[in-house]
């Protein structure tokens, strides 16, 4: 009886909601984003607008760790990547200036690819060694004029919950710029929206923010890096639910 309740909620009102406000928010981006107000523009409606969807999904949200982030400070996030909601999780709960990195297809996304391009988001682009070094040279330049960036370093969405290797990019940009990096744990995404599925189930979402990862000192051989990523991802895991954790240790 629950889900038939549920079903009618999520067609008669969340979507209808979520379709109007997912639409408003983009043309606020992309007009205050054009008007010069790209610092305030580009975070706070992409917040509210993320909030604001997990509650209407009915997906209750627990935070922990924002003590770890600093005030006026960059810093490289990197997260577990378990669905869609993700996005949600992060925007409109992490509660502090961030520019996404992300795959070039979202730039295709009526509304929201605008969007996402007005307020300066990385895409990236993998068609080439050559086009993915220009990603990660966009990056640093975000960096560089005082915001963060997030990056979800498995590549794309997991296909079991479970994570798949860490990859060397982000790591490389944090350690080129001397930038701390902050280890993401998401739990329940997975349930909510999982890859290839378009229909979103209400379920528990957890953020957990690990401490800051200094890299100052950083060896930045390849081999180095990816120790590193493989570091970062062990701490991610330590915060995972059971269900959501590998058979056997990350290798």
């Amino acid at each position: 009886m629950k889900s038939v309740f549920y079903e009618i909620y999520y067609w008669l009102i969340f979507m209808p909601i979520f379709l109007a406000l997912t639409i408003l928010t983009a043309i606020i981006v992309v007009i205050g984003c054009f008007l010069g107000g790209e610092r305030f523009f580009a975070y706070y409606p992409g917040m509210v607008w993320s909030w604001a969807t997990c509650y209407l999904a009915l997906c209750p949200v627990k935070i922990s760790g924002l003590e770890h982030i600093k005030k006026n400070q960059s810093y490289v996030f990197v997260s577990n990547h378990q669905g869609a909601f993700d996005i949600f999780v992060i925007y409109g709960f992490l509660g502090t200036h961030i520019k996404w990195v992300m795959k070039k297809e979202i730039e295709k996304i009526p509304f929201v690819g605008r969007a996402c391009k007005a307020a300066g988001f990385i895409f990236v682009d993998s068609s080439s060694h050559k086009a993915a070094s220009r990603t990660i040279q966009e990056a640093k330049q975000k960096l560089k004029k005082g915001t963060s960036v997030i990056i979800f370093p498995e590549g794309s969405r997991t296909n079991t919950g479970k994570m798949v290797r860490f990859k060397k990019g982000a790591f490389k940009i944090a350690t080129d710029l001397a930038l701390p990096i902050i280890p993401i744990t998401l739990n329940g995404p997975f349930e909510v929206l999982p890859i290839g599925s378009f229909r979103v189930k209400p379920h528990r979402m957890e953020m957990i923010i690990h401490p800051a990862i200094e890299t100052s000192e950083q060896d930045k051989s390849p081999h180095a890096l990816q120790a590193l990523a493989d570091e970062t991802q062990q701490i991610i895991a330590t915060g995972l639910w059971d269900k959501y954790t590998a058979s056997k240790p990350v290798a």
